[in-house]
């Protein structure tokens, strides 16, 4: 599947032009390399996304072409969440 259509389904982002965008931006890695938008995802690879002020690295559990809200959680793992500044 399409980087910026994973994103997508599993709501890490919201919308597919967003994925895109960022993704064409360099701002996310598979497997550390650097991904474009096209790059494919397959079950098993680590992203890595870098937002604003977070960087975030999951892993791909599973690969489903549609899937419903409260399911999207299982396409994905959360394996570290760090930011750049800390406001407390």
């Amino acid at each position: 599947m399409r980087l910026d259509k994973f994103l997508k389904v599993s709501r890490i982002i919201k919308r597919r032009s967003v994925a895109k965008e960022i993704a064409d931006q360099g701002r996310i890695l598979i497997n550390d390399r650097p991904a474009k938008s096209s790059s494919q995802v397959v079950a098993g690879d680590t992203l890595t996304i870098k937002f604003g002020n977070k960087t975030e690295t999951v892993k791909v559990n599973q690969i489903v072409e549609t899937t419903k809200k409260s399911e999207a959680e299982n396409m994905y793992k959360i394996i570290d969440e760090t930011y750049a500044e800390n406001f407390d």
